[in-house]
């Protein structure tokens, strides 16, 4: 039996990946999170994993990062994904990156801490493709990482601190790079869930930029079939790996399939340019494909169908 610690369990990612880890009944998953409301409600949080709460190998553990006793957790762990931190972009302007230093840098600083004195076999951390900044064309794991944020600093910092505690602690680190994930339960500030909300309530899209910008979706379904590979894949440690999606498109395209999708037209209301985001994003992510098996499968139009029948459900409380 694999004993695997999800930190941020009840997020948008972590959920899923529980979920994922759990079809697997070698699997016993600990569930890590605090219920911190930054960007996600607590009764959303709560809602992610309320049907997990009964599963008879899953364990839910409400701590925060920064507090909890690793060294009473962390024994018989063999496996830590490590996905808890702060999230978005624009928030990270301004006095708020207090909190984007406390909870990605210093709480995983702590974690590597406690897993130096550990017998876990593989410790995989959750980073973004907003280390790289603006790229033109592909990215692959070997280019010039140069944010564009302060969160995008914040994780590219965590990444820091995962080499020097592997180089010189000996802990066996994964890093894998999440490219724009999208579908069911994917946090409110996101730009997806306000679109559609937005609409199916009636009141203007908030725009950032012209719409012209592109992104690598990633339907999270896809998503975490490759970090739930990342357990067990062979020749991984020391590796860092792109996860990328099936399509790219523009946001302006994004907003033309929900329209169709809903049948309805959106008003937009512009909010100006976006501070601290690339005008697009491409991923390489041959790594991915050859070391985890790495193969999406759901177009853009299929995932933002399943995310809209999540929003109005999610609304209808």
């Amino acid at each position: 039996m694999n004993r695997i610690l999800v930190t941020g369990a009840a997020g948008f990612i972590g959920s899923h990946l529980c979920e994922e880890l759990l079809k697997d009944e070698g699997n016993e998953v600990i569930g890590l999170d605090a219920y911190l409301d930054y960007t996600t409600p607590v009764w959303v949080k709560e809602r992610h994993l309320s049907s997990l709460l009964t599963h008879p190998r899953f364990k839910h553990v409400k701590d925060d990062l920064l507090t909890v006793n690793w060294e009473q957790l962390l024994p018989g762990i063999d496996i830590v994904y490590h996905l808890a931190g702060m999230p978005g972009v624009r928030a990270s302007f301004g006095p708020d990156f207090a909190l984007y230093a406390k909870h990605n840098i210093v709480a995983t600083q702590r974690l590597l801490e406690a897993c130096k004195d550990s017998l876990v076999k593989r410790v995989i951390f959750a980073s973004t493709s907003s280390v790289y900044g603006e790229r033109k064309g592909k990215v692959d794991e070997d280019d010039l990482v140069l944010p564009l944020s302060p969160y995008g600093v914040s994780k590219l910092t965590c990444e820091h601190l995962c080499r020097i505690y592997s180089e010189q602690e000996g802990i066996p680190i994964v890093i894998l790079r999440f490219f724009t994930v999208y579908g069911p339960r994917q946090r409110p500030d996101m730009a997806f869930h306000r679109f559609i909300k937005h609409m199916v309530e009636g009141v203007p899209i908030p725009l950032y930029g012209d719409g012209t910008q592109s992104r690598d979706f990633t339907y999270v379904g896809d998503c975490v079939r490759a970090v739930a590979a990342a357990a067990t894949a062979k020749h991984l440690i020391g590796e860092t790996i792109n996860i990328g999606g099936r399509e790219r498109a523009s946001i302006n395209t994004c907003i033309a399939l929900i329209e169709q999708l809903l049948g309805q037209k959106a008003s937009i209301r512009w909010m100006g340019h976006p501070a601290g985001e690339p005008k697009s994003t491409w991923a390489d992510v041959s790594k991915a494909e050859k070391l985890l098996g790495y193969a999406p499968v759901v177009d853009l139009k299929d995932g933002l169908a399943a995310q809209i029948r999540y929003v109005q459900e999610l609304y209808k409380r």
